[in-house]
Order: structure tokens, then C-alpha cells, then sequence
């Protein structure tokens, strides 16, 4: 349930990848708030250096999967939340609110990639639909950090916050 950034599905065909070609994979990837991006500037750096000031759903190098759908919802409305917010703005000069006003291209694209997205899920079988709501639950735990490895950990020192007197 891979998917680009037109909404289209990717790997389709591949219905179980071999664990050295997953990894030999995401090598050339770094991750993204929405999803991964594999542009090699972007991923030598960490994922620290867009060339597109990360407009992902506009960038072929994105790539996303139904784990996040919620996050693609919530940037859908923080997107329209932003418009209105610039839109009754009235002490920003035109070329800032220009510069920062989200442009109906990117909201659209946003919607596009979420209806595709949301119309595979509505193909898929009942068993299937359960099988990947199970997953994604599992990788949006491992991705928000709630899953832990087993590694210990070190604690930061407590401050000393005892004052000194000189009396």
C-alpha cells in the first residue's frame, strides 16, 4: 500500500520482497513527515536538505503509504486553517502573504493523494482492511517512539539546584 505522489500505487506487483532488498531499499530514502523521500541531496543529508523546501506532494522523489493517511488528513487541514488564517490577515504585505499563503495546487494535490489513498483501502476485502488498520497501528506505535527495543537507557543528570550561600 505504497504510493507516489499522483496518488498511483507503487509495488503493486511485489507481494513479498526478499528482507535484503527491503533494506537495500530504504538506504536510498530518508523519512518525511508524510511519508519518504529518496531525492539524493535530501537523503546524504538526513533528510535536511530539500530542494523544494519540502512541498513533497509536489516532488517525484516522495513516496507515502496508508500509515499516514492521518498525518496527510491533518496537513490537509492545517493547509485550509492556514489560507483562511493569511486570507483575514490585514497587517502583512502582499508579497508575504503571497510568499506564505498555501497555493490551491498543493491543497489540491493534498486532497488528490487522500482520495486515492482512501479508494484502495475501500478495495480491498474485509480481512484485508483489518490486516492493514492492525499494521498500521503497529508502525504508527514504532514510528511515535510508543514501542520500545529493549536498549537501555541513560538518564540526563539531574541539575544541582542547590545555591551556594557565602555567608
Amino acid at each position: 500500500m505504497h504510493f507516489d505522489r499522483h496518488g498511483k500505487r507503487i509495488w503493486r506487483q511485489a507481494k513479498a520482497l526478499l528482507d535484503s532488498e527491503h533494506a537495500r531499499r530504504a538506504i536510498g530514502e530518508v523519512a518525511v513527515p508524510y511519508g519518504v523521500c529518496t531525492e539524493p541531496s535530501n537523503v546524504a543529508a538526513g533528510g535536511q536538505d530539500c530542494p523544494v523546501r519540502f512541498r513533497c506532494v509536489g516532488c517525484g522523489h516522495f513516496r507515502t503509504d496508508v500509515s499516514y493517511l492521518p498525518d496527510l488528513e491533518a496537513y490537509l487541514a492545517d493547509l485550509l486553517r492556514n489560507r483562511e488564517r493569511l486570507l483575514s490577515a490585514v497587517d502583512v504585505d502582499d508579497w508575504a502573504k503571497r510568499e506564505a499563503m498555501p497555493s490551491d495546487e498543493e491543497i489540491a494535490r493534498v486532497r488528490r493523494l487522500i482520495g486515492r489513498v482512501k479508494t484502495e483501502l475501500d478495495k480491498l476485502g474485509k480481512d484485508e482492511h483489518a490486516q492493514i488498520r492492525e499494521a498500521v497501528a503497529i508502525v504508527r506505535r514504532a514510528r511515535n517512539g510508543v514501542v520500545g527495543l529493549g536498549l537501555p537507557r541513560i538518564r540526563q543528570p539531574l541539575p544541582d539546584l542547590r545555591v551556594e550561600r557565602t555567608a
